[in-house]
């Protein structure tokens, strides 16, 4: 019966002692995981010019509803939508029918047209 008791104690010991290093190498992985410097801050996505054809022109309110294709800076399928236009006096010339090559970026929670060219 000691016999049996020495050996559940060795065993239990040495299952104790296993967990102990288990432990003390995990602290250590994670003590060199949390001290290593983040990774950089994954870059915005680049604007983009997107070509579109004007829908409708709001001179008053300055904004512009645009058929437009894909806008990949704002993760958008192509689609018609109205956009602010950063620049109002860039409406001015436009018309119903044009084609125009723009960028858009999300400003002030508004989808706006940063800048907005003719397609001539």
């Amino acid at each position: 019966m000691k016999t049996i008791v020495a050996s559940i104690a060795l065993t239990l010991g040495l299952s104790l002692q296993a967990q102990a290093q288990s432990h003390d190498a995990h602290s250590a992985h994670t003590t060199v995981a949390q001290s290593a410097p983040a990774a950089p801050a994954s870059p915005a996505k680049a604007t983009t010019p997107t070509q579109a054809e004007v829908r409708r022109i709001d001179l008053a309110a300055g904004k512009v509803t645009l058929k437009h294709g894909e806008i990949p800076n704002l993760d958008m399928p192509p689609m018609t939508m109205v956009f602010v236009v950063k620049d109002p006096n860039q409406l001015k010339g436009l018309k119903v029918g044009d084609r125009v090559q723009f960028t858009a970026e999300q400003l002030n929670g508004a989808y706006t047209a940063t800048s907005l060219e003719p397609i001539r």
